[in-house]
């Protein structure tokens, strides 16, 4: 497996700014401390990379090398008796062990830095005495050494247990939002229901005031029993498309989500719609952002949303004259980055207290609507984890706004 990879961020950049300042602090003419410290940045800058590469013991290893490098630091800087403090850098592996590592495996890291601070002495043991305000400062530095391990590795636990409690707030967020969705589908199919009892009751009048006059003795001859036979068909034809919508509508979808091009799937909705109204002047206006990244759905029952909400507008505008405008761009919505599609058209628009309504079961201002069209596209996209709705759009016409979250 390939190492992920990883970009050069701000934090890279001032790494490499603070040891280049240290870099350029003369304090004595030796090219081995710049070295030192390019390998100090360097190494910060592609550990997680080298956690990637060593994951066994990476940990361990890249706290180890940290402290070899200290020490290599601080040996080629005047050792433990220079003036300058550049024991300070071994804050470096202490931090790095505390992010790594609980309480007790801090301690014992930072007194393994400590211990090889220490071993710089041994250099300087034949030459001098260490007195006893030197060992008192020797010991003030060590327990800094441990007060910053045990402040980081505070911090570190923290900060994991606010992230793990987030991410089951976060968990719990996406549980009630399936609830209310089942909710507020099982509210939408009792609607349904209803809905669909009070459509049917209208054509079953019909055929049966049809069949009862059909079947009277003398039975009708001629145009009035053909008038009445296609009654019978049309109501029957009428039903079943009924029956067939609140199927479709009321059947849960199996999403197959499959990273799609959002723009081919636009593009085949618009050339259906350009299909079914060959002779249409409607003047089609894309706005496409390049370079957007596939988006996970299901291309069929996407495709099913785009064309039913350009249809719509087609037949709006009457499918003649006026102008369709599509935008497809990247949004962010609700804390989710995705693709929103803007669907605009030039025809009479939507009222302002219908559009809380227009996705509701069997509300149609088509004379031959069933109302179910938009019921179902809204499903789809609620399916996919999106949103749609009817925006305000400033002029005449109507606009339909589609998020779909990568």
């Amino acid at each position: 497996m390939k190492p992920a990879r990883r970009r050069f961020t701000q934090l890279d950049i001032l790494w490499l700014v603070f040891l280049s300042g240290l870099a350029a602090l003369k304090t004595q003419d030796e090219f081995h401390k710049d070295l030192i410290l390019l390998a100090i940045g360097l190494f910060q800058i592609f550990e997680h990379r080298f956690l990637v590469l060593v994951r066994k013991r990476g940990k361990a290893y890249s706290v180890l090398i940290k402290i070899g490098l200290a020490t290599l630091l601080v040996a080629h800087t005047g050792g433990i008796n220079s003036r300058y403090s550049y024991y300070l850098i071994y804050a470096l592996p202490v931090a790095t062990a505390a992010m790594f590592y609980g309480v007790w495996a801090t301690l014992g890291w930072t007194a393994l830095a400590t211990a090889a601070y220490c071993s710089n002495l041994i250099p300087l043991l034949p030459e001098y005495e260490l007195t006893r305000s030197g060992t008192i400062e020797l010991a003030i530095r060590n327990l800094f050494f441990f007060l910053v391990g045990i402040l980081v590795n505070r911090f570190v636990t923290e900060t994991r247990r606010q992230s793990e409690q987030l991410r089951e707030t976060h968990l719990r967020l996406q549980q009630a939002e399936a609830e209310a969705r089942r909710s507020e589908r099982l509210a939408a199919l009792g609607q349904l229901t209803a809905g669909l009892a009070h459509e049917l009751r209208n054509p079953l009048g019909v055929i049966k005031g049809s069949a009862e006059t059909l079947s009277k003795d003398p039975p009708p001859q001629g145009a009035l029993a053909k008038e009445l036979s296609g009654y019978i068909s049309s109501e029957v034809n009428r039903l079943n498309v009924l029956v067939s919508r609140f199927l479709e509508f009321a059947r849960p979808h199996n999403v197959e989500k499959q990273p799609e091009d959002i723009s081919a799937l636009m593009e085949r909705a618009l050339k259906a719609a350009a299909d079914h109204w060959p002779n249409s002047r409607i003047k089609v206006e894309r706005q496409f952002e390049k370079g957007l990244p596939p988006v996970p759905v299901d291309a069929a029952l996407l495709e099913q949303v785009f064309t039913n909400l350009v249809f719509n507008a087609y037949e709006a505008m009457g499918g003649e004259d006026g102008e369709l405008r599509v935008s497809i761009a990247a949004e962010s919505a609700e804390g989710h980055s995705g693709v929103a599609v803007k669907i605009e058209d030039t025809g009479p628009g939507i009222p302002p207290e219908q559009r809380d309504q227009i996705f509701n079961p069997f509300f149609t201002t088509k004379p031959t609507g069933v109302g179910l069209g938009l019921s179902i596209v809204s499903k789809i996209v609620d399916d996919h984890g999106g949103s749609i709705r009817a925006e305000e759009r400033n002029g005449k016409g109507a606009s339909f706004r589609v998020f779909l979250p990568y």
